[in-house]
């Protein structure tokens, strides 16, 4: 039996070519066709500064280091994101201080932040989770009472929009995934983005070990390492970003399939705001008795994901007994149907056919 993947995304003739003339250019690392790339991304999402880097768990760590984090600083995280988010703070030595989710939403409560702000609070990172707008209203407010930084982790949201134009563009930094399970991807790789100038040079600079000219650097003036990207994969890239409007329509057309035509059974839509501009890169859908449902779903030829564990399960990031009633419905019942930029409409309709059926 053929499965449904959970996931499709895919790479044509279009990318071979490219990724075929850098080659023969002798277009290899960091260089033209980046370059190239990062100007390509500024256009479309419409801000000055664009930092290409090796993956989005980078984007968020250099990020970090550009707005001074440093051992025992408190950095404010959701308690739904990935766990890059949490060892971005927590590799710099700082504290990850994590904030339960909305009761409806799998984004941070906007309502708990203030209460968790001390001396030693520096930053916030809102998480956009699968194209879904944090409140960034108010979470702007706040950081500027409190003279905070404010660093997007929009991996899962290239394209989506809010009222105030696209996210991960409305902060001091925004980073972005382009690994495979993304609405683009170069199979590895991240950026970021920045209106702030400052910050921008400074995560150029730390992106090649703190200097921007590595053929002749005049001297060792700030930490950095190798986050560097390269026209390979910039070249694949390019390519991708010419798919991206088409990609977001599909994805757009996969949520409103599941959401016209999988009503009355175990599943239970989270929803996302398509008139705002929100885009879901995954289907997402809570159910209790999941692994029961992911063992029947997998006999019956249809491939899911269930949720990844919540930051507070990671004892080493040491949250104490704080509870997080909220976060639990997720990290419990939370799963992916097949989703994805390439998936074909008739297998969702199929796997929505299976699940009314079952």
């Amino acid at each position: 039996m053929k499965m449904i993947p959970w996931w499709s995304t895919n790479f044509g003739n279009e990318e071979i070519k490219n990724v075929s003339n850098s080659i023969r250019n002798k277009c290899i690392s960091q260089g033209r066709v980046t370059e190239d790339f990062e100007r390509k991304i500024s256009e479309f999402l419409e801000v000055d500064h664009v930092i290409a880097v090796t993956n989005g768990s980078s984007a968020l760590l250099i990020s970090l280091m550009a707005i001074g984090i440093s051992p025992g600083d408190e950095v404010i995280i959701p308690n739904r994101t990935w766990i890059a988010t949490a060892h971005a703070v927590h590799i710099l030595g700082a504290k990850a201080i994590i904030i339960d989710t909305q009761k409806d939403l799998p984004l941070i409560d906007v309502n708990q932040i203030e209460s968790m702000i001390t001396s030693k609070t520096k930053a916030i990172i809102p998480v956009h989770m699968n194209g879904r707008s944090c409140d960034m209203s108010v979470i702007s407010k706040i950081a500027k009472k409190y003279k905070l930084f404010v660093i997007e982790d929009a991996a899962q949201a290239i394209g989506s929009k809010n009222s105030s134009g696209f996210l991960g563009t409305q902060s001091d930094a925004g980073c972005f995934s382009l690994s495979v399970a993304k609405a683009i991807s170069t199979g590895q790789g991240g950026f970021v983005v920045s209106k702030n100038s400052e910050i921008a040079n400074k995560i150029r600079a730390i992106r090649t070990h703190g200097v921007e000219n590595v053929k002749d650097p005049d001297g060792w003036e700030m930490p950095g390492f190798n986050f560097r990207f390269n026209d390979i994969l910039a070249s694949i890239g390019i390519e991708q970003l010419k798919r991206l409007p088409g990609r977001l329509d599909h994805l757009r057309n996969i949520y409103e399939v599941y959401s016209n035509n999988l009503k009355n059974t175990a599943f239970s839509q989270i929803p996302v705001d398509l008139n705002v501009g929100e885009i879901p890169i995954y289907n997402e859908y809570l159910v209790k008795n999941r692994s029961n449902w992911v063992d029947k779903l997998d006999a019956n030829g249809i491939e899911t994901r269930p949720f990844y564990p919540a930051m507070s399960d990671a004892k080493y990031l040491e949250t104490g007994n704080k509870k997080y009633t909220n976060s639990e419905v997720y990290s419990n019942c939370g799963i992916y149907l097949p989703s994805g930029p390439s998936q074909d409409i008739l297998l969702i309709k199929k796997a929505i056919n299976i699940i009314n059926n079952l």
